[in-house]
């Protein structure tokens, strides 16, 4: 890794030198005052030479970077096809800081009864006049309110669920589809 002459420094102290010898895992060298000292490899770094100017100059390849500029890039996003006819689903943001002005002397047992029932009363909501889709916003978190609206979504028969669109939600939603009946 080391050769003799290159130019290192030590990464936690502030010396600088030149390596003289390399025996093993311990490289000798002299420091820029004169000064012979040893270190282990992993606690040196090499230290390019940047005083010549025109030699760094030189390494730059101007077609390619001409290249680069001109050619667009690609666009690393993939749009979500829509039906003209389909609705945005309604979203719940699930979030005590969404629900609450404050949440000072709540518990998280108040929290999460707070949550699951504002839950609760959009489902009701959407069943009564009959929504097809609703989204939850949940987060990420340590995963206990999506296990409790997982536990809630599972106690109705008209209902199916799974992970919201990772591209707009991440991990952090679950879609609800509320299967009408034809009465």
């Amino acid at each position: 890794m080391f050769s003799k002459g290159d130019k290192v420094s030590v990464l936690d102290e502030a010396i600088n030198g030149v390596v003289v010898s390399v025996k093993n895992n311990d490289v000798t060298i002299e420091t820029e005052d004169g000064f012979m000292m040893t270190f282990i490899v992993n606690e040196l770094i090499k230290v390019n030479d940047t005083s010549n100017l025109m030699d760094s100059i030189r390494r730059i390849n101007r077609d390619e970077i001409e290249k680069e500029k001109a050619i667009p890039k690609p666009r690393s996003f993939v749009k979500e096809r829509k039906d003209k006819n389909e609705r945005q689903a309604p979203e719940f943001d699930l979030h005590i800081e969404k629900l609450v002005p404050n949440k000072r002397g709540m518990s998280n047992y108040d929290i999460l009864t707070l949550q699951s029932e504002t839950a609760k009363r959009h489902i009701e909501f959407a069943i009564n006049n009959r929504i097809p889709k609703i989204v939850f916003i949940h987060g990420v978190g340590e995963g206990v309110l999506k296990a409790e609206l997982d536990f809630l979504l599972g106690r109705y028969d008209n209902i199916a669920f799974q992970e919201g669109n990772y591209q707009k939600y991440g991990q952090g939603a679950t879609e609800v589809f509320i299967k009408q009946n034809s009465k």
